[in-house]
């Protein structure tokens, strides 16, 4: 039986709106019943924990786990059965011809032939690897030059020594070697270490390698050819190769008698067929060339003292070493930077003393601390001393072709930027690393990070040109990273910077032969006069130099008014048909003058 209820309403209240209205709160008292107080029990005290989250269960259950196998198979050429050797033609030819003679291979070719006609002719239709805009050159973003530091490598001892030298390994610039020593002469403190560190980029907190020689490295460099094999030149003269296989101590050393007689401060791997050659620089005046495999004695040694023919070279006016340079594909050839602000130009093949130092450059007010080639014009190089940094040409001796302006610190460091040909970088005594720009101005830095309030020491380029390790006297490593404005080149910032360096080279040629000119006619007016010196010397040394500079200038501006006269010229040379209308006024006739002025117009004419 199911239960049944009838709701009855009437018919006029079926579809009425409903009326809302506002209405109450109404309080009201419910009074406790006396009479439950009876069932209640009174429990004294009463404790009861409640949880307000919901109390949830964990399970775990290991299951069978699937394995999976992946196999390959290199497809070459076709299906082919077991049976059938691809690589044998007279059986593939009889399985092709068995293939063609079944009566289902036709059919399959006709029905599969109109559904491959169909791809190729999608792809066709359609080509999905086409390039646009090919055909437009690539504008570069111009974007503000920035940098930052990434890395700070910090010497581990507890003295701080100063930062002597930096060099990248040849894979890629995974690992940085950093010398540490106090160069200056009895100021060291008893309980200085000796110790020199290779560091991995990428972990500045703990160096890779310590390098524990007896006495401080002064320079250390790696082999462009072995990331494992190193040399370095010691504070006391002598040099030594390093393997880092082999843990912290050297593996050859030379001896101390057929050594430098000062610290080395330079030493470069050569290119040659072994690659176990290095030569190496001191402020003794020597240069020595050295073999790995061969470490008790050098294998050729060059004084540097200018001599004339037919005299002797002398240890005793030798020049100081402060830098060195080494271009690869000039294996023959090297420059050393010395001590009283000269650039030597050498040749180690050349048979005599004035045949090996073939030139120099009186570059600096002082030493010459950092001397480089530019990577893309080798003729044309860097030196830094004193105040400024200058770019020379090898063919202009008297002068630098371009130079800085003098800035208030001295500079102790520079290099060219090794992917952006135009860039080089300074460092100064204040700590402030300078980025230059010869394309885009000459008269300041394009950009001047101050990284430290120490003296920055030296600095080295990566090989990919974005990252620069730099080096303080207080024995840090700043790893120093530059936008992507100094590190790209464009295509028109090579035919710019030769055009610029050839430009500047043919107006110091100018003015050197301008020079020449004018000095060799006042010595010979000197020589005729035979007149005794006087008071006015001085004056008359004052006018020549004015007058030099001068006639230099003036030749300069008219062989450029020249050459655009020329291109001038030749514009117009190009018409075929050229008429030319001239009016001359003869004398009267019965002049004397009337037949030798028609001879002169003539020949004007012609």
């Amino acid at each position: 039986m199911n239960d049944q209820y009838v709701y009855t309403k009437k018919r006029s209240e079926y579809g009425r709106q409903c009326m809302f209205s506002d209405d109450g709160p109404k309080v009201e008292t419910i009074l406790p019943v006396k009479a439950h107080f009876e069932d209640y029990i009174l429990k004294n005290p009463v404790h009861r924990g409640t949880q307000i989250g919901s109390v949830l269960a964990e399970h775990e259950a290991n299951t069978v786990r699937a394995e999976y196998d992946q196999h390959g198979m290199n497809h070459t050429e076709g299906g082919w059965p077991r049976d059938v050797n691809p690589a044998d033609e007279e059986q593939t030819m009889r399985y092709r011809k068995k293939v063609e003679k079944d009566e289902s291979y036709h059919p399959s070719i006709l029905q599969l032939s109109h559904a491959m006609e169909h791809t190729i002719l999608q792809n066709n239709a359609v080509n999905i690897y086409e390039s646009y805009f090919d055909e437009y050159d690539q504008v570069s973003i111009a974007e503000r030059a920035t940098a930052r530091t990434v890395n700070v490598y910090r010497d581990p001892s507890s003295v701080k020594r100063p930062v002597t030298h930096l060099s990248w390994s040849p894979d890629g610039g995974a690992r940085l070697a950093v010398t540490h020593c106090n160069l200056e002469f009895q100021r060291a403190p008893p309980d200085l270490t000796t110790f020199s560190y290779i560091w991995e980029v990428e972990n500045p907190n703990k160096p890779q390698l310590v390098l524990k020689p007896l006495v401080p490295l002064v320079c250390l460099e790696y082999n462009p050819k072995d990331p494992n094999c190193l040399v370095s030149g010691m504070y006391s003269g002598q040099v030594a190769f390093w393997d880092v296989r082999r843990g912290s101590q050297p593996v050859e050393m030379s001896a101390l008698e057929p050594s430098h007689r000062d610290p080395v401060h330079n030493v470069i791997w050569i290119n040659s067929k072994s690659g176990t050659e290095f030569f190496s620089a001191s402020t003794d005046g020597q240069v020595k060339w050295w073999d790995t495999r061969k470490m008790f004695e050098p294998s050729e040694t060059l004084i540097l003292d200018m001599v004339k023919i037919g005299e002797e070279q002398s240890l005793s006016r030798a020049m100081g070493a402060s830098s060195l340079e080494y271009e690869p594909t000039i294996p023959t050839r090297f420059m050393a930077g010395t001590e009283c602000g000269n650039v030597l130009s050498c040749n180690r093949k050349g048979k005599t003393p004035p045949e090996k130092i073939a030139a120099k450059y009186s570059a600096h007010l002082g030493p010459v601390y950092a001397l480089q080639r530019n990577p893309s014009f080798v003729k044309n190089f860097l030196s830094v001393g004193d105040w400024t940094a200058r770019i020379w040409n090898e063919d202009c001796k008297e002068s630098s072709i371009m130079w800085t302006s003098n800035h208030n610190t001295p500079l102790t460091d520079g290099a060219w930027s090794t992917t952006r040909f135009s860039v080089f970088y300074v460092t100064r005594m204040d700590g402030t690393l300078d980025a230059w720009d010869i394309l885009h101005q000459q008269r300041e830095a394009i950009l001047s990070v101050k990284v430290c309030d120490d003296p920055l020491q030296c600095l080295r380029v990566h090989d990919e040109g974005q990252l620069v390790a730099v080096g303080n006297s207080n024995g840090t490593t700043y790893l120093v990273e530059f936008s992507e404005s100094l590190v790209s080149s464009n295509r028109n910032d090579r035919p710019l910077l030769t055009a610029m360096l050839e430009r500047e080279s043919r107006r110091e040629k100018i003015l050197e032969a301008r020079t020449r000119e004018i000095r060799l006619k006042q010595r010979t007016r000197a020589d005729k006069a035979a007149v005794p010196q006087t008071e006015d010397k001085p004056r008359r040394e004052e006018s020549i130099v004015t007058e030099i500079e001068k006639s230099a200038a003036n030749e300069f501006l008219a062989l450029i008014e020249k050459e655009m006269k020329t291109e001038e010229e030749d514009k117009h040379s190009e018409r075929d048909d050229m008429t030319v209308e001239i009016e001359v006024e003869l004398p009267e006739e019965g002049d004397d003058d009337k037949d030798g002025a028609e001879e002169d117009i003539a020949e004007d004419i012609e």
